[in-house]
């Protein structure tokens, strides 16, 4: 397959407002799979490794803009919502003089380079269209030929008649010509159309008027060139999306309990024989070992877990690096700045935060351990609470290798615990406990004879 052109430069539309979408959000910064969809059509123009790309904005601009503060782009604002010919017109003048053009919509998030690269190397000679058969009656413009078979025009849904919204052959909206030619054709479209805007695809009569050859190029799966005009449009790509994930990953050695309940928001990683149970959601960079088992229900964030690693059902990971052969879950929390350590245990109805848990460690049950560094083989019983935060500042919890926190104990940060201490149930430590010995702090237990349980009177309403 050709590459595209050296001199290749694009231009991304994407002013629209989206009115479909009932949102103040400019339409181009709705998100698939967590990201906008702008931001998708951008990595594959990036991936064409262009000379510039240019992004046309329009409504709700500053937003668009802030949402890609440091990206290589050249913004090109349309003040006026005069159609997709008046956006590229506004981007004429960024364009070199032997730049080879390719327009993308910024509400077309699937599109593939090998797609692009195909289509560009169809353009050297002239124009060339991205096309596709309809499966189904839509509001594409319908490609227009003649009886050999040549491109002649492209009839918007609202301007055509029957016979034309008829033809299954639809545009795309996505085209690549050499920039001297946009600048010949462009200044001669007419807002003369149901809409009254300046249409692109009126350019496509104009390159067959003065004998310029139209080619087109269709996409492997229709897919790529669906657009998003609604909520349920976006939604169906969303599926889209999480199919094609979904069967990379599949190729790779996962083993995915039901593909089509799968939602990766970003980069899964993953190794060999790693299994992934339903409705699991992962978001930012993940990373999954070989060996891993993710149950059902999970949320994992930016987060990496090592080889031979169990992460059972609802279970959330933000953040966090689980060690090898660790058992998290079910119904756990581990949050920024954790580590587990080999073979670590955290529980059902636990949480960690920001700590350090060493190999073999166990917490099992309804705990909470916050700011802390744990050593190897520490017991962390039920409901242990590392109180590290004093309402201003938050303090550290250190406790050593082999220690045993008893249930139901509070750990007053700051405060260390020795290697090898026991901490009796029920206890506040707010001192540091010493290596080897065995600590606890309880009140008195007394008996109170003859004490009774205050009884309800009786209302007189009742008798």
């Amino acid at each position: 397959m050709q590459a595209p052109a050296p001199s290749l430069e694009i231009i991304v539309l994407a002013a629209g407002q989206g009115r479909r979408m009932a949102s103040a959000l400019p339409k181009v910064l709705h998100t698939l799979a967590g990201r906008p969809l702008l931001a998708h059509v951008l990595d594959t123009a990036t991936a064409l490794a262009p000379r510039a790309i240019h992004v046309v904005y329009g409504h709700g601009g500053e937003h668009v803009r802030a949402a890609f503060p440091n990206a290589p782009l050249d913004w090109v604002l349309q003040a006026e919502p005069r159609g997709t010919g008046d956006a590229v017109r506004c981007a004429l003048p960024r364009l070199a003089e032997d730049a080879l053009t390719l327009v993308l919509l910024g509400d077309v998030p699937l599109i593939t380079p090998d797609t692009l690269k195909t289509l560009c190397a169809r353009a050297t000679a002239g124009l060339a269209l991205l096309t596709f058969e309809a499966a189904h009656e839509n509001q594409y413009g319908r490609i227009v030929r003649d009886d050999q078979g040549r491109v002649v025009r492209i009839v918007e849904w609202r301007d055509a008649d029957d016979a034309q919204r008829a033809l299954r052959e639809v545009n795309s909206g996505v085209l690549a010509a050499p920039a001297a030619y946009l600048r010949r054709w462009i200044p001669r479209l007419s807002a003369a159309n149901a809409q009254g805007e300046l249409y692109l695809t009126d350019a496509i009569a104009l390159a067959v008027a003065d004998g310029v050859p139209v080619a087109t190029a269709s996409p492997e799966h229709v897919t790529e060139v669906e657009g998003v005009n609604s909520r349920a449009d976006l939604a169906i790509l969303e599926r889209a999306f999480q199919e094609r994930q979904a069967a990379a990953l599949m190729a790779a050695g996962v083993q995915l309990m039901d593909p089509r309940r799968l939602d990766v928001r970003g980069l899964l990683i993953a190794g060999r024989d790693v299994q992934i149970d339903v409705n699991c959601v992962f978001e930012g960079r993940v990373e999954l070992a070989d060996d891993v088992r993710i149950g059902a229900h999970c949320v994992i964030r930016n987060s990496r877990i090592a080889r031979g690693a169990r992460i059972e059902a609802q279970t959330i990971i933000d953040g966090a690096e689980v060690g090898p052969e660790c058992v998290v879950g079910p119904f756990a929390r581990l949050r920024p700045g954790t580590v587990l350590g080999g073979r670590a245990r955290v529980g059902n109805f636990v949480e960690v935060k920001a700590a350090r848990v060493g190999p073999d460690t166990k917490i099992n049950h309804l705990s909470y351990v916050g700011d802390a560094m744990i050593g190897q083989g520490v017991n962390i019983g039920a409901g242990v609470i590392t109180c590290n935060y004093d309402g201003a500042r938050k303090h550290r919890t250190i406790i050593g290798d082999h220690a045993f926190i008893g249930s139901d104990t509070q750990l007053v940060a700051p405060v260390e615990i020795g290697a090898g201490a026991t901490i009796g149930a029920g206890s506040t430590v707010t001192k540091d406990a010493p290596a080897g010995e065995l600590t606890l702090s309880r009140a008195v237990q007394k008996t109170v004879s003859g004490w009774r349980r205050p009884e309800k009177q009786a209302r007189p309403d009742k008798e």
